[in-house]
């Protein structure tokens, strides 16, 4: 049976895996960047943009307490096609509710809605990858699952905003954003028509069966309970949750000052020039930032890049206190810049992600590295929240300053950490 099956996954992983991460990665990018920008062009701001859209981050915060129910009841492929149905149903939501008089309300329950479904989404796929795949042919797809959940990133930071832009100069602003919300929407609805066909059905993807409510909580309650036994738990819970927040604050106001006007402290960029410079230039510096992350640190473990993976997350911020007080007008400047600043995001990203694998390490890793991402999520969204009322108060020039003085929080928790030499070394 287990020839049969892998025999199965050989012939279709090509046709599933490229399509299973790219709707895995587009959710996340409309419900954490589309939506930031799209309320930045509706008028909304930067204070309420920051503050309800942080709340989104919340379905990943908590993904940890229902996983298990995903493991427990119908297939992950179930999940799969289920979520990305219900994806596509959420944003068509949007997309009706775009035109009335309290969209503001409406669309962010709706994208709450999404974010949730998404975050099930993730478990399901990431589960599915490693029940339909072989160790050797897992470890084969890992680079290309990446990839193309990297091009989800540029299609909807960059295509699909660059678009939006073409169609505010057409139809209007309202309208261009319900042309991209549906173009979502449908899109969703085929992916999840489409794996309905093409996933394969590995023997092993089936629903734990004997498992009661009461022995679930309470397993789930055991490993919960372990994770918080682990030596140095506070410190690593202290780096979760602040080694990325110079950046938790400043990704919520990247977009709105881009697009905000020359007087009002922006850079006065169109919705075009906005999905060029961060969501083309911006995730190709990110994306190379994590790849050179990644081979030196292999190269040389976790420890040794430590430092300059942190100095690197926190210094390359200071490319926004220069656009803030310059305000160039060529295009070319500002690509630098926010290609410097996403590259040394990217490197300095490596660390963080290397440290909750390591953290993880142990009896329980799935979940407890579920629990990490949690935090990690936690992270992101708590500074997100406040950033917007900051930048209202200070400006954009102080605020950006503001974001450099929360560096400080940064080196004082990687100075915290302990990591083994041999850590991440290539063996």
């Amino acid at each position: 049976m287990q020839k049969s099956n892998a025999h199965i996954d050989r012939r279709n992983a090509w046709s599933w895996i490229p399509t299973l991460y790219f709707a895995q990665g587009l959710p996340y990018v409309a419900v954490m960047t589309i939506s930031v920008i799209m309320y930045k062009r509706l008028g909304i701001s930067n204070t309420d943009i920051a503050l309800y859209t942080s709340w989104l981050y919340l379905p990943w915060v908590i993904k940890p307490l229902w996983s298990p129910v995903v493991d427990m009841f119908r297939t992950k492929r179930w999940w799969i096609t289920a979520m990305e149905l219900l994806i596509g149903a959420g944003l068509a939501g949007v997309a009706l509710a775009l035109p009335g008089t309290a969209f503001f309300r409406t669309t962010l329950a709706m994208f709450w809605f999404v974010a949730f479904v998404s975050a099930t989404h993730d478990i399901a796929s990431d589960g599915f990858y490693m029940l339909a795949l072989t160790e050797r042919q897992q470890s084969f797809f890992v680079g290309i699952r990446s990839t193309f959940y990297r091009i989800a990133t540029v299609v909807g930071q960059g295509a699909l905003v660059i678009f939006a832009g073409f169609m505010e100069e057409c139809e209007g602003v309202v309208r261009a954003w319900v042309w991209v919300i549906w173009i979502l929407s449908v899109f969703f609805i085929a992916v999840s028509l489409y794996h309905r066909f093409v996933l394969p059905r590995p023997v092993s993807d089936t629903g734990v069966g004997g498992i009661t409510p009461a022995n679930a909580v309470k397993e789930f309650c055991s490993t919960f309970v372990s994770f918080f036994k682990k030596p140095q738990v506070g410190t690593a819970i202290a780096f979760m949750l602040l080694y990325r927040l110079p950046e938790a604050q400043l990704v919520k106001l990247i977009n709105p000052f881009l697009l905000d006007s020359p007087s009002a402290g922006g850079l006065g960029l169109s919705t075009s020039e906005v999905g060029v410079v961060y969501g083309t230039v911006g995730v190709i510096g990110l994306t190379a930032g994590g790849i050179i992350g990644g081979i030196v640190a292999a190269r040389g473990g976790l420890k040794r890049w430590l430092w300059p993976m942190s100095w690197s997350i926190s210094l390359t911020c200071i490319t926004f206190c220069y656009l803030a007080m310059v305000r160039p007008s060529d295009l070319f400047t500002v690509n630098l810049c926010v290609f410097i600043e996403q590259f040394g995001y990217g490197f300095g990203f490596t660390a963080y992600m290397l440290y909750l694998i390591y953290f993880s390490d142990g009896q329980f890793r799935t979940a407890h590295y579920a629990i990490c991402t949690g935090f990690m999520a936690l992270g992101m969204m708590l500074p997100g929240m406040v950033a917007g009322w900051i930048q209202s108060m200070l400006g954009y020039v102080w605020f950006f300053w503001w974001v450099m003085l929360c560096c400080l929080a940064t080196v004082a928790v990687t100075a915290m950490i302990k990591v083994p030499a041999s850590f991440g070394c290539r063996r």
